[in-house]
């Protein structure tokens, strides 16, 4: 095994990194200060938000920033039990301080919950600071690009907000949903979940669902008048949001292949490996998931059973931005491709841009927030190009929060950034 091939497995991103480390260390302290962790700050927000920001603080005024989102409490474990329990720490040591935090916090390694999101955010935050430190943008630390752009996907509730959508953008992929609905600034219609589930047995239903036929014809006639709006050869997905049982999983599916989806997401829970297996094993469509699996722990029997034609890790929740790259590391010896979860705010989309720079396997990323001005408000506006999301060479992720916007709409109780 030769180097170049060794940097391109699991651990060459983090050999990478600390090699990088130890030749800027070796010019002096400009190329790489000797800082000291002073805080680490989470905020939550209200009005709707689904973002809790962090940020490094270090002895010399340098700050990093990340984010985490998706369950309850990981602010309160970021300000009362990870801050204290790494003031004065090297925020450049980023894999001793993971190591570290995924043996104290016994309920992080492997599964979910506000522990691995709390990670997941602080870990985001120290890629920023690292970057800052450095000089360079987080995917120079990751191991340098194998692209210069990172083709994005968006969401459409129908084909009138498809069609919009493309023609403004020009973004590489959509994706539609059966309980989606428009976000102000969009195209679409009022969706069609509500009506659908009104055909069923059971019409208040929406979780573990056995479709009839009325309701799989709604869903089927959705994505036919969607691939219709975008032409045969756009990237077009269906989002199920883990409402059905595995034979209406496997039925759907069948209907579905005429119309050649990219992927169809999360049929049913992640919880069962057998189950998605079987699925995948049944049907011709591409079956995708991953926002709610956890660390390449929690990907590994997924991959070995080959469950997933295609994952969709959660940086800000599965362990963070040297997770991920793990993860779809991991994935590339399986030759499953990467379409990263996002529903983070534009910054937390940015770092994982800088992740999907670096991986070999990579797909397409999702945007979802890309059109909602209450998220590009809180911070340097992010714009795609030709449908792309080009990462600049600032150093670190390269977006800057407004912390005057984001303290107006921190919830009371915590300290602002």
């Amino acid at each position: 095994m030769n180097r170049r091939t060794f940097l391109g497995g699991l651990g060459g991103a983090a050999l990478a990194y600390n090699e990088f480390l130890a030749n800027a260390r070796a010019q002096g302290t400009s190329a790489a200060p000797n800082l000291k962790i002073r805080e680490i700050r989470a905020v939550r927000l209200r009005d709707g938000f689904n973002i809790r920001f962090v940020r490094v603080y270090t002895d010399q005024g340098l700050t990093g920033t990340g984010e985490t989102m998706d369950t309850r409490g990981e602010e309160y474990i970021i300000n009362n039990d990870m801050s204290p329990s790494l003031v004065g720490r090297d925020p450049l040591d980023i894999e001793g301080i993971l190591y570290d935090l995924w043996s104290r916090s016994v309920f992080a390694r492997g599964l979910g919950g506000p522990y691995l999101s709390a990670i997941s955010g602080v870990e985001m935050a120290l890629w920023d600071l690292a970057g800052k430190a450095l000089g360079v943008p987080v995917y120079r630390l990751l191991g340098g690009r194998v692209r210069q752009r990172v083709p994005i996907y968006l969401h459409a509730v129908d084909a009138a907000d498809a069609r919009g959508l493309v023609a403004a953008t020009k973004v590489k992929g959509l994706k539609i949903g059966i309980d989606y609905r428009p976000e102000p600034g969009q195209f679409g219609g009022p969706g069609h979940f509500d009506s659908t589930l009104k055909k069923g047995i059971e019409p208040e239903k929406s979780e573990n669902m056995h479709l009839n036929n009325p309701q799989t014809d709604d869903i089927v006639k959705l994505v036919a008048s969607v691939r219709e709006a975008v032409g045969p050869d756009y990237s077009l997905m269906l989002e199920c949001h883990t409402r059905y049982d595995v034979e209406s999983a496997i039925q759907l599916c069948h209907l579905l292949e005429p119309y050649r989806l990219t992927w169809v997401e999360e049929p049913i829970p992640s919880d069962n490996v057998d189950a998605m297996a079987k699925i995948r094993s049944a049907v011709r469509v591409p079956i995708a998931a991953g926002e709610n699996i956890y660390t390449r722990y929690g990907f590994r029997p997924f991959l070995e059973k080959q469950a997933l034609s295609i994952i969709q890790p959660d940086m800000s929740k599965t362990g963070g931005l040297l997770e991920g790259r793990k993860i779809a590391s991991m994935a590339e010896t399986y030759f499953v491709p990467v379409a990263p979860h996002g529903v983070a705010s534009p910054l937390g989309t940015m770092a994982y841009a800088h992740v999907c720079l670096v991986m070999q396997n990579l797909l397409i990323l999702e945007f979802t927030h890309y059109l909602n001005e209450s998220y590009q408000s809180l911070m340097d506006k992010v714009t795609l190009t030709d449908g792309y999301l080009v990462p600049t060479a600032k150093p670190g992720i390269g977006v800057s929060l407004n912390d005057d916007a984001v303290k107006e709409r921190t919830e009371t109780g915590f300290r602002p950034l």
